[in-house]
């Protein structure tokens, strides 16, 4: 079994197959390692691929991110920090691929995003906007799957319709691993820091995040509140409880996720408009 899910790492993180934009994150990457690299010298970077640029910034003003007018890329950079900006660019074409393929899975993730920036600026906690990244990222894996392993997905889908059993459990049994995981070996490899990598990782396992565990918990709530609205698509039937360490570690009650549920439906007419208009680009 051990050999297995080694071999399906391999598979998975083989990078030439993996949609990445090699040329301009590389540039990033060693310009972000450069503590002299100013904002200006990286956006001048990114802004180089114009179909990237457009991307990103559409991603940037979506109501993931919906304080800010984004309207350049060294706007975004400083608004919402260099790491979120990397992130946006290397799921750009990872999320490309959900809207034409999986317009369900597309949708809760954006949603996960809005979520988790309204769980986070309602209790007041700092970097939102790593946080709704890591919300907008959480299902990164199943994409991955989707791509590598169509013959194991198919099989995922199929244990899951006939045992009604949650899609990660279907997982498990077919790959020997499961979708945050393996979104948690993407984000790894792409080098993306541990605050956004750990909420990925964990975001259906509270406990096992150490370093990050708030903004893990919030992830794990917004996912669970978007999956209860019934918006997009998860690819759950049934929506799991709220992990008791997630409520105790944000010290949510009933009051206040009430409110966030209100809120949180607000956005979804939001939600459903961008997602629309990205799809008609």
């Amino acid at each position: 079994m051990a050999d297995k899910r080694s071999n399906l790492k391999k598979i998975i993180m083989d990078t030439k197959t993996l949609p990445t934009l090699p040329s301009v994150i590389h540039k990033l990457d060693s310009l972000s390692d450069n503590d002299k690299s100013s904002v200006q010298e990286m956006a001048k970077i990114v802004s180089s691929d114009q179909v990237l640029s457009a991307r990103i910034l559409r991603l940037a003003n979506s109501p993931s991110y919906g304080f800010y007018r984004v309207s350049t890329i060294s706007n975004a950079m400083i608004l919402l920090g260099v790491n979120v900006v990397k992130s946006l660019a290397l799921s750009s074409s990872i999320f490309a691929i959900m809207e034409k393929d999986s317009i369900g899975l597309w949708e809760h993730s954006l949603a996960v995003g809005v979520a988790a920036n309204l769980i986070s600026r309602k209790l007041r906690l700092p970097e939102c906007e790593e946080i709704a990244t890591a919300g907008l990222l959480h299902d990164i894996g199943k994409v991955i799957i989707s791509i590598k392993c169509r013959e194991a997905e198919r099989d995922i889908l199929k244990l899951v319709s006939a045992r009604q059993i949650y899609i990660m459990e279907a997982e498990r049994e077919i790959i020997d691993t499961d979708h945050a995981e393996v979104g948690g070996w993407l984000s790894k490899s792409w080098f993306l820091p541990d605050k956004l990598s750990e909420p990925i990782t964990f975001h259906h396992d509270v406990v096992k995040s150490e370093n990050h565990r708030i903004k893990t918990a919030v992830v794990h709530i917004a996912d669970i509140l978007i999956s209860a609205s019934g918006f997009g698509n998860s690819g759950d039937s049934f929506v799991p409880p709220i992990q008791q360490i997630a409520w105790d570690t944000l010290k949510m009650n009933e009051q206040l996720l009430a409110e966030l549920v209100d809120e949180v439906e607000d956005k979804l007419v939001e939600v459903k408009n961008f997602s629309l208009e990205m799809m008609s680009d």
